[in-house]
């Protein structure tokens, strides 16, 4: 029952991501909460899916030990650890009841409360407090958990309304807390499960082993170029009279017509079908003849071709990268090295160059989880490690992996940005110990200034600024400073905000949308604005943000 449970949560987050990333406030195009959270509990289902033999033990150490190596951002790590704390509470018991629910919810709330530096209200941390703290107080009143599940549902709901009043940034956006949302949505989807509703697991089966019928969709590279039949086409009939052997020998001889690689199965009153054709059409018309259509799936395997085919340039690609950085793994081993988040060729090689030994390619579109942290430190031959995480939504993950390394000393410098990072590795020191290097960092992080330029992706208002879908922001390192209609324009008015009278230098790192003559002409306007100010501009290829700028 609670394999089940934790699964239908899992599959309710994955259905509702896109909502939780509508809650964030900053209308960013970066990996939101709610892709976070679904990624960092997929994770885990994949291991619970996996479970050859089910108790609570395995179960317990399945749900905590994927979500903890799958979190990725800040609201995917504190998920992790309320179900940490949660699975400790129960791995040792037989059954489940509300006295020791109620203890799992209370472990919970303080396990991922001690793994946050500084807690803040009107979060995720407050929904799971709140829910703790009511199911405290009725296991003294009741022992029915058909009582218990929903007064906690109907609390934690109660306590996410709330949070707008404890985040004035909420208030101002006109939404809840995205990450407090998530964490309703899996234990809502779990409530359904405890209830014994239907649930659609498909986007699980997809992670896990699958069906029989999953081994026919697949399309070999050699046999995909003649493809006779394109379309691979899937549905449910729930039929309206009997299915019977004629009809279903009727039915195969038809779909033989037309297509090949059939499966036709008749189970009582529904009927499971899959057909490889050229036209899915026929094969929906006549099944509509027997009985309602549920579960229909038409997938263009020709494409899929292609895109296998990409996959697996991908693939060697990736494969070849992970050659060479085991090689360099087999180095002898030094006393210090690097693992820095970036992403975009041209901040890649910059901080290769640098002497950066393992670069975790993610950030700001999709936020590395604690298992790409580890395996980067798999292949850094060093006995100290610094992680740059470049981004305020990976600082937990990369402490969470450190938390979890044994070997080797990790030093995790809370950089929130990518010139905070290359200022950070500027600043080592080969001849000094980890401790020097790190207070170096950590004093030379605080001198950098940052501002990025990105567009919008729907209406908001932050700060007492009205932002509309498609405008261009600046954002710096406490928040949005800036916003315009065009990219040049709104990168000037964030760096009036940026350069004060003791800067020194403006280092600018344009994205693969700019082209670098506009850069070089955004360029010499700065040198023209601040003339006693070095300006130092560099090709960053990232994604997402048209400039990426530093003022020191």
């Amino acid at each position: 029952m609670l394999a089940r449970m934790f699964l239908a949560g899992a599959q309710n987050i994955e259905a509702k991501k896109e909502y939780i990333n509508e809650l964030n406030v900053f209308p960013v195009p970066d990996g939101d909460t709610g892709t976070n959270m679904s990624l960092t509990i997929m994770a885990a289902a994949k291991e619970v899916t996996a479970l050859a033999d089910m108790d609570m033990k395995s179960l317990a150490k399945a749900i905590s030990s994927g979500s903890l190596r799958g979190a990725r951002g800040n609201s995917g790590v504190i998920l992790s650890q309320l179900l940490r704390g949660f699975t400790k509470a129960l791995r040792d018991e037989q059954e489940i009841n509300v006295q020791n629910l109620a203890a799992a919810c209370e472990r919970a709330k303080d396990t991922a409360y001690k793994a946050v530096m500084k807690p803040k209200e009107g979060t995720i941390l407050t929904v799971a407090r709140g829910i703790a703290e009511k199911a405290s107080e009725l296991a003294e009143t009741t022992d029915d958990l058909e009582v218990f599940i929903p007064a906690l549902l109907e609390e934690g709901d109660a306590v996410l309304a709330k949070t707008p009043d404890m985040l004035p940034v909420l208030k101002e956006a006109g939404v809840v807390d995205s990450g407090g949302q998530g964490l309703m949505e899996v234990l809502k989807g779990a409530y359904d499960a405890f209830l014994g509703k239907e649930i659609d697991y498909s986007s699980l089966a997809s992670e896990s082993a699958g069906s029989a019928l999953a081994g026919q969709q697949k399309v070999s590279a050699e046999s995909a170029a003649d493809i006779k039949f394109g379309y691979c086409t899937e549905f449910i009939i729930m039929t309206e009279k009997e299915f019977t052997e004629t009809d279903e020998h009727e039915f195969k001889a038809y779909l033989e017509s037309i297509g090949d690689s059939i499966v036709c199965v008749a189970d009582e009153d529904v009927v499971k079908v899959h057909v490889h054709t050229n036209d899915p059409g026929l094969a929906i018309q006549k099944a509509l003849t027997y009985g309602q259509l549920s579960r229909m799936k038409i997938d263009n395997m020709r494409e899929e071709h292609q895109e296998k085919l990409i996959r697996d340039a991908e693939k060697l690609a990736k494969q070849q990268k992970e050659a060479e950085e085991k090689a360099a793994a087999a180095q002898p081993r030094k006393p210090m090295g690097f693992i820095t988040v970036s992403i975009g060729e041209g901040l890649n090689e910059i901080f290769r160059e640098l002497g950066a030994d393992y670069i975790i390619e993610g950030g700001q579109t999709m936020n590395p989880s604690t298992e790409d942290m580890l395996n980067a430190v798999d292949h850094v031959n060093a006995d100290t490690i610094f992680i740059l995480p470049n981004n305020k939504n990976i600082v937990l993950a990369a402490n969470q992996a450190k938390a979890l390394v044994k070997d080797k000393e990790i030093i995790v410098i809370p950089t929130k940005t990518v010139p905070q990072g290359i200022t950070a590795i500027i600043s080592f020191m080969p001849e000094a110990d980890g401790k020097a290097n790190e207070e170096a960092m950590l004093e030379a992080i605080e001198q950098v200034k940052s501002g990025q330029v990105t567009y919008a992706v729907r209406d908001t208002k932050i700060d007492d600024k009205e932002i509309h879908e498609g405008d261009i922001m600046g954002i710096g390192d406490a928040g949005i400073i800036a916003v315009g209609t065009q990219i040049e324009e709104t990168a000037r008015q964030m760096l009036d905000q940026l350069v004060d009278e003791d800067s020194e230098l403006i280092s600018l790192y344009y994205g693969e949308e700019v082209k670098e003559e506009e850069a070089q002409r955004f360029v010499a306007e700065i040198e023209e604005k601040y003339p006693d100010v070095d300006v130092d501009a560099h090709y960053g290829g990232q994604p997402i943000y048209y400039y990426v700028l530093a003022v020191e």
